[in-house]
C-alpha cells in the first residue's frame, strides 16, 4: 500500500464543453500511466455558457448567438468530432436540438460525489456528456437527468425530488464563480495540489508528467 500523500486534482469543466469531454478521456489515459501515484480527483463546476436560461434554449438559437450561424459551427465542429474519434468517443453535433443550462447537471455530479455507495461523480460526469455529445439528449429535461442518475446508481425518486428544489443551486453558482475569480477562463482546467493550473485537453503523457512532478513536490514538503 502506498505511503505517498494523495495528490489533490481538481478538474474545472462543463458537461457541454466538447474539449472537456475529450479531456476527460485523455485524463483517464494519463491516470493509467501513473498507477503508483495516489490521486484524489474532484470535479468542479464551470459554466461555459452562463447566459443560457435555466430552461435551456434551442440549439439553433444558441449557435446563432454564439457563433453567428449554424453553418459557422458546422465548420468548427469537424475538428472537434475528429479529436473525439481519436480517443474513442462519439460526438454527433447534428443530434443536439436543445442547449441546456448546466446548473442541474453540476448538481447531479455534486450529489453523485456524496452517494452512500461511494463517489460516483466521475461516472455521472461521463454519463451526462455521453447523453449530450453522443446521443443528443436534452440535459434540461428532468426525466433525462433522473434516468442518468439512476444509470449511475442513485435513487431516481430522491433525485427527482431534489431537482424540484433549489438545493445546492447557490453552492454550484458560488463554486463556478470562484473558478472565474481565480482567473480560469477556459476549460478543462486541471488544478494540481490547489496551486498549479494547466488548461486545455492536454496530452496524456504531459498530464502524467505533471502528476508525477507535483506529487513528488507535495510529498517532499510533507517530509520536511
Amino acid at each position: 500500500m502506498s505511503t505517498l500523500k494523495p495528490l489533490q486534482l481538481d478538474i474545472v469543466s462543463d458537461v457541454v464543453c466538447p474539449w472537456c469531454y475529450i479531456g476527460k478521456r485523455r485524463l483517464e489515459s494519463a491516470l493509467a500511466l501513473v498507477p503508483d501515484v495516489p490521486i484524489e480527483v474532484r470535479w468542479r463546476p464551470y459554466f461555459l455558457n452562463p447566459w443560457v436560461p435555466r430552461e435551456g434554449m434551442t440549439r439553433k438559437d444558441y449557435l446563432i448567438a454564439k457563433f453567428g450561424s449554424v453553418a459557422a459551427y458546422g465548420k468548427i465542429s469537424k475538428s472537434v468530432v475528429a479529436a473525439a474519434q481519436e480517443v474513442g468517443l462519439e460526438y454527433h453535433p447534428e443530434k443536439v436540438s436543445r442547449q441546456p443550462n448546466t446548473t442541474d447537471c453540476h448538481r447531479l455530479i455534486h450529489w453523485a460525489g456524496q452517494a452512500p455507495q461511494g463517489d460516483r461523480s466521475a461516472a455521472m460526469k461521463q454519463r451526462l456528456m455521453e447523453l449530450y455529445f453522443r446521443d443528443g439528449a436534452d440535459l434540461s429535461d428532468t426525466d433525462v437527468l433522473v434516468q442518468a442518475a439512476a444509470d449511475c446508481g442513485l435513487d431516481a425518486g430522491q433525485v427527482r425530488a431534489r431537482l424540484a428544489t433549489d438545493e445546492d443551486v447557490d453552492l454550484i453558482a458560488a463554486q463556478a464563480e470562484e473558478a472565474t475569480d481565480k482567473g480560469i477562463g477556459g476549460v478543462p482546467t486541471y488544478v494540481f495540489a490547489g496551486k498549479y493550473a494547466v488548461s486545455g485537453a492536454q496530452d496524456p503523457q504531459m498530464l502524467a508528467r505533471a502528476i508525477r512532478q507535483v506529487s513528488a513536490e507535495v510529498n517532499a514538503q510533507a517530509a520536511e
